[in-house]
């Protein structure tokens, strides 16, 4: 007798570097282009390898904008808005306000077991593994994994969720 075929998937935070960087260029040319940012400075610096960006201009209303621009530019190129997380704000040189936010494209060690747990409390018939950078999630029943996936998209999670390799 066959066995049932078993089926999984891996749960990741993984992100697009080059879209980010795309998102970047196209909010910095959007703020570049607006009358209400002319005369002043502004920048929004991608740093790859520290996983750092960094928004500098006059005040904190002006950040504000600035972020707006960048979080819409995120939003249409398919990167989650939870990639960004504020680290601090700060005072710079000539009067202007930086903010740097971190870069998240990995789940965290108690984020991993607080989405291990949540799988759990489903019931379902399927097991989650810790593998280091993504979780794996087996079961039999495509359902059963898809219903994962689900409650998983419904709650607020640090880390921006991708879900890969669905067989």
């Amino acid at each position: 007798m066959a066995k049932a075929k078993e089926h999984h998937f891996d749960i990741s935070a993984k992100l697009d570097m080059q879209e980010m960087k795309n998102a970047v260029i196209q909010a910095q040319k959007e703020v570049d282009n607006r009358y209400d940012f002319k005369g002043i400075k502004k920048e929004i610096e991608l740093n790859q390898t520290a996983k750092i960006l960094t928004v500098l201009t006059a005040t904190d209303s002006k950040i504000d904008a600035m972020k707006d621009i960048l979080l819409s530019k995120m939003n249409k190129r398919g990167i989650s808005l939870n990639s960004l997380e504020e680290l601090k704000v700060e005072d710079a040189s000539g009067g202007n306000r930086k903010v740097s936010y971190k870069i998240i494209d990995t789940i965290e060690k108690d984020e991993a077991k607080t989405i291990q747990s949540e799988i759990k409390k489903l019931k379902l018939k399927v097991t989650a593994v810790n593998q280091g950078e993504e979780i794996r999630v087996t079961g039999k029943n495509i359902d059963d994994l898809q219903a994962v996936m689900r409650h998983l998209k419904s709650l607020e999670l640090k880390a921006p969720l991708v879900f890969d390799n669905f067989r």
